[in-house]
């Protein structure tokens, strides 16, 4: 409908196309305009339909082109998209069931889109929650016992409405017998509360084993039977009924969410052979230990565990903000586009924009207290300026003088050599540089010999002696080589054929045909991918490394502050990188005699990158990140934001100032207090690469 009314009149397409070009990431160049006036060329061709199809590949939203159309003054068209746009409230994010220790505080979120002046209310039981008219709900799980657990979220608009599904929340007491022990929550962001339970069964009976843990985000579980996966099995119960010899094993659970993961202890399941053996099956959801049963024969051959790799961990640095050389664009969204990429393949990423060449150096050798014997695969993504000369490639730093040579960079090699000392399964590197020769630098560098393993495999975006090329496409869109690379990056294929791939995919692009083509270099000899499963280390091996990777990911934890006019200001924090954190702040009870107020941050270190013209501002768009909409969706509304960048450089814990300025009813003039706030060391500033 919207095509008919736009594809030939005098205020159609190319006008909409101007008016939503007014924002930056939503503006065509004349090459997309011209293809979309082509399409009048073909039987069922629309111009309009092919340039709704661009501004949606770039996440433009209905309210944002009702808007357009509305200051176009396209009444008959705004009147269409409103009546489709008002049937449509979904729910983007949903409530998660929790399980929580007894006196925390829990947050249930439930995020919508659809028209305008979207309506939440929160329900406990059938009863309405007063005051919760958020799309955040915050618990006191010290309240007395006797309420109904369940929550759920009403969303509408009018008459129109959509509810939530249902959340469970279970307060647990932390201190009981099962808890998981010597385990820091704060440090992980995960702890278990229940441990899985040994038990010895007879065939026919059923089995039932609870591992049940409490973390923010919510924690998702993963059952292993002898190392193996099991199939479905992804909730805190895992119940097997009428269980035969073939159910006998090891089993282990990995509990984990978007920033970090833990296993449960491994327990042997016993299931006797012979007949006669009578047993008392457990209730659902119950543990069972199997004292009261006859003992069970033990297999004649226990399972043996796959070969299989005990962790996965990348690396990845995108450097953008030369000093003294060209700006770059691609790399923020490159690192980011992976990022997420690898973490569904169960990696643990450390990503940072912008380093110095002391930080650079730092981040690779903090990287490699990651890497160990049995670690499956080592990943290295580097994007920024490069070079190679005599065979060695070197990645340039922001602070390289124009004149740079090797001392001023970090060569791969020798990052190579250090990885193989730490005996590493398999070592990737991903280079997304250039390899022109640096006719400044005439120096040889000594690297050493490296050893002679099977398990190296090099993909450079360009070939030796070329360049690498990122598209002017606005700035939220990738450089070519991860264009390509994020299409085949999940897929179950051996690196090498997926690389082969990457390699004819980016060979069919016209522009850079002949001038840009990725070069795979490996020796590797065994099938390796990077969606091989990783199985449940040892404690011993993987506390520290777990520990050291928590490290970079601890974001400070949610906080009120309380004023001494009565206001009270939530203060939240996000990660948009390793190494960049918003901060944002959320006045959340005022007294009736202040007619306005807002908390805005101060006394923001200097050593940190911030643009104080990007701070405190209302729309998270505003903060000067293209990637604003990715982390802006678990953040609540009518905040101000922040964005702090370069947290490397911490020398102390984050200190700042939070700056309430609030006025009372009848009176002009505003009045102002402040509290000083230190959140420690948040993300990478906890491993001190200054």
């Amino acid at each position: 409908r919207l095509c008919e009314l736009l594809d030939n009149a005098g205020r159609g397409w190319r006008k909409l196309a101007e008016v939503a070009g007014v924002e930056k990431r939503f503006k065509c160049s004349a090459e997309e305009l011209e293809t979309c006036s082509l399409k009048v060329l073909e039987p069922r061709g629309s111009p309009t339909q092919c340039l709704l199809q661009l501004l949606a590949e770039r996440d433009c939203t209905l309210k944002y082109l009702l808007g357009c159309l509305e200051r176009m003054g396209h009444t008959q068209a705004c009147q269409v998209l409103s009546s489709a746009v008002q049937d449509m409230i979904r729910i983007t994010v949903q409530p998660e069931s929790q399980v929580v220790a007894k006196g925390t505080r829990v947050s249930l979120t439930c995020w919508a889109t659809g028209p305008p002046g979207l309506v939440y209310q929160w329900f406990c039981g059938k009863r309405e929650v007063p005051g919760a008219t958020a799309p955040e709900l915050v618990i006191d799980t010290a309240t007395p016992p006797g309420q109904p657990e369940w929550y759920i979220c009403r969303v509408n608009c009018g008459a129109t409405f959509a509810f939530s599904r249902w959340a469970h929340v279970q307060v647990e007491k932390s201190s009981s017998p099962s808890s998981a022990s010597g385990y820091c929550p704060t440090m992980a962001g995960l702890q278990i509360l229940r441990q899985p339970r040994p038990c010895c069964l007879a065939e026919g009976d059923t089995l039932a084993l609870e591992c049940t843990a409490i973390g923010n985000p919510p924690p998702q579980y993963q059952w292993f039977r002898n190392r193996r996966p099991v199939e479905g099995a992804q909730a805190p119960q895992l119940q097997v009924k009428l269980v035969t010899t073939a159910e006998r094993g090891s089993y282990s659970c990995r509990v984990f969410n978007l920033f970090h993961e833990i296993w449960s202890r491994e327990v042997d399941v016993e299931i006797g052979e012979g007949p006669g053996q009578t047993s008392v099956a457990p209730p659902p959801h119950v543990g069972c230990s199997g004292s009261a049963l006859p003992p069970c024969p033990k297999p004649s051959s226990p399972p043996s565990p796959i070969p299989a790799a005990t962790d996965k961990v990348a690396l990845l640095i995108g450097n953008m903000h030369y000093l003294h050389h060209k700006q770059l664009k691609a790399p923020m969204v490159d690192v980011h586009t992976l990022s997420a990429l690898l973490r569904q393949l169960d990696f643990k990423v450390v990503s940072l924009l912008d380093l110095r060449k002391a930080e650079m150096q730092m981040a690779v050798n903090e990287f490699l207290l990651l890497l160990d014997k049995g670690v499956y695969a080592g990943l290295l993504y580097y994007a920024g300026h490069g070079y190679e000369n005599f065979g060695n490639s070197f990645m340039v730093p922001i602070d390289a003088p124009s004149s740079y040579t090797s001392a001023h960079c970090l060569c791969v090699q020798r990052v190579l050599q250090s990885m193989q000392q730490r005996r590493t399964g398999l070592n990737i590197f991903l280079l997304d540089m250039c390899r022109k020769r640096n006719l400044n630098d005439d120096i040889i560098p000594q690297v050493g010999a490296l050893q002679v393993t099977a398990n190296i495999v090099f993909g450079y975006a360009t070939c030796a002696d070329a360049e690498a090329y990122e598209l002017s496409q606005g700035e939220f869109s990738n450089g070519i080589f991860v264009t390509f690379l994020k299409r085949w990056l999940l897929e179950d294929e051996k690196i090498t054929v997926l690389l082969d791939k990457v390699a004819e995919d980016m060979g069919t692009l016209e522009i850079t045909r002949g001038r840009q083509a990725l070069e795979l270099r490996s020796n590797l000899s065994e099938r390796r991918a990077l969606t091989d499963p990783i199985r449940p280390p040892g404690r011993d091996e993987s506390s520290a490394r777990n520990l050291q990777w928590a490290k970079a990911h601890v974001l400070p934890e949610s906080r009120h502050l309380r004023f001494d006019c009565g206001v009270t200001v939530q203060l939240g924090f996000a990660a948009e990188f390793s190494n960049i954190m918003i901060i944002y702040t959320r006045v959340v009870a005022t007294p009736e005699d202040i007619a306005k107020c807002e908390a805005k941050l101060t006394d923001i270190p200097e050593e940190l990158d911030v643009d104080l013209k990007c701070t405190n501002k209302e729309s998270p768009e505003e903060v000067g990140s293209p990637l604003a909409r990715t982390w802006s969706l678990g953040c609540p509304s009518c905040c101000l934001y922040s964005r702090l960048c370069g947290l490397q450089k911490l020398r102390q814990e984050l200190v700042f100032t939070v700056c309430l300025q609030y006025r009372y009813r009848g009176m002009d003039d505003f009045v102002e207090e402040r509290q000083t706030v230190s959140v420690g060391k948040p993300l990478i500033a906890k491993l001190n690469l200054r």
